[in-house]
């Protein structure tokens, strides 16, 4: 990596210009402006994309210095330092493994995998190889969350004793929409699970801790779709292949912050009025705290000993919580989506130049998928079916201060 004055210039690599594609862009772009401290200066060398249109809005748009039609002249580039893989679910394990076995470290959205196994393929490639790698699980870095987590660390919420988390979007609601690749097994998995529940889960792992048990079940309520206009099949309707809604009831490990708690998850990508009500409750012995992505920047919370009732108070993000003022200077001026992933490029390449890992990993994904894998087994056999917890993940494990604390 060449050092420009007192700044690491960091030559980024893309796969995939879709709409992620061109947030990992921006969020790079604001990394100088947005954290000067780390000294590190991206500079956008390539991007790869098979549609004529994703290589020209990556030079002339997003200010790639060139575009190419094949992922491999990506890797290959000795002046890619780092890699964004955005491209579509049925590819993550070629690229990812690819990345890998090139050195080449990588920041991959979610499901990293179709499956536990697939994902499991790209982990130990990533071991393999041993390079730092960054996942899309951008819930957990919203300052609110961040600072929900604290309180659950300080012992505020006392212990733990039984959550929900519901992720509800509308997005697939219409029947008319296209069969797209997302509702066929081959080329996305899973449905809701791999998209909607994947972060559920992982946020579940980072404040609470690993899950150690689930059962489960699942829905297809849209059973058919209208095929793509420009298939072979336009004009006909085609089965969908996966699930609209889950609903999982979980026991935390005994290794979890959050130990011996119950809870249920629920995910839907059909439902009509909501439009991102991705959200959770986490009940303890002296308070509790509610997050709504809808209100992203307030965070509602109970104490017991503070207020007669225990009633709500809501809590704007400000100064306090974690990242917030490097984007607004007050409360009540809110961040936005795209401000998450340029806090998750910020944790990622400070884990490339050296600092400390505080981003979701490979390792974060993989015990996600053994979740969807493990919620999967259980719809079909409707068995409670354990998890071990995964080695080297971000999970809030419980260490001999928080256990105290949390036990309050």
């Amino acid at each position: 990596m060449a050092r420009n004055d007192e700044q690491r210039t960091i030559g980024v690599g893309l796969i995939s210009v879709g709409w992620m594609g061109r947030l990992h862009s921006r969020a790079y772009t604001l990394l100088p402006i947005l954290y000067p401290e780390l000294g590190v200066r991206p500079r956008l060398v390539v991007a790869a994309d098979t549609a004529e249109a994703g290589r020209t809005h990556a030079t002339d748009a997003l200010g790639f210095e060139s575009a190419v039609a094949d992922y491999h002249e990506v890797l290959e580039n000795p002046e890619v330092d780092v890699v964004s893989i955005c491209a579509p679910n049925f590819l993550h394990e070629e690229v990812a493994v690819a990345a890998a076995r090139a050195g080449k470290p990588f920041w991959i959205e979610k499901p990293v995998g179709r499956s536990g196994a697939e994902t499991a393929r790209i982990s130990e490639a990533v071991d393999e190889a041993d390079v730092v790698t960054c996942i899309g699980f951008n819930y957990r870095h919203v300052p609110a969350v961040q600072h929900a987590r604290d309180l659950i660390l300080e012992g505020a919420l006392g212990r733990i004793t039984h959550v929900r988390g519901r992720f509800f979007g509308g997005f697939s609601s219409n029947p008319d929409d296209p069969l797209t690749w997302r509702f066929v097994r081959e080329t996305s998995g899973s449905g809701v699970l791999g998209d909607l529940m994947g972060h559920l889960v992982d946020l579940m792992h980072f404040l609470l801790g690993p899950i150690g048990e689930i059962t489960a079940t699942t829905g297809t309520y849209l059973a058919d779709r209208p095929a793509l206009p420009t298939s072979p099949q336009a004009g006909e309707r085609l089965p969908v292949e996966n699930e609209d809604y889950a609903a999982l009831l979980v026991r935390f490990d005994g290794q979890a912050v959050g130990h011996g708690a119950m809870g249920t998850l629920e995910a839907s990508r059909i439902a009509v009025g909501p439009r991102s009500e991705y959200d959770f409750e986490i009940f303890g012995t002296e308070g509790s705290v509610r997050w709504n992505f809808e209100r992203m920047n307030e965070l509602q919370v109970a104490r017991r000993s503070s207020e007669r009732h225990g009633g709500y108070t809501r809590a704007f993000a400000d100064e306090h919580f974690p990242d917030y003022a490097r984007f607004q200077p007050s409360a009540g001026t809110s961040m936005g989506y795209d401000d998450l992933k340029v806090i998750e490029a910020a944790k990622f390449l400070t884990a490339v130049t050296g600092g400390p890992v505080t981003a979701s990993t490979i390792r974060d994904a993989l015990a996600s998928a053994r979740v969807l894998d493990a919620a999967e087994t259980s719809a079909a056999s409707g068995s409670w079916v354990d998890l071990p917890v995964v080695p080297g993940s971000s999970a809030n494990l419980r260490t001999d201060d928080t256990t105290e604390e949390v036990s309050r």
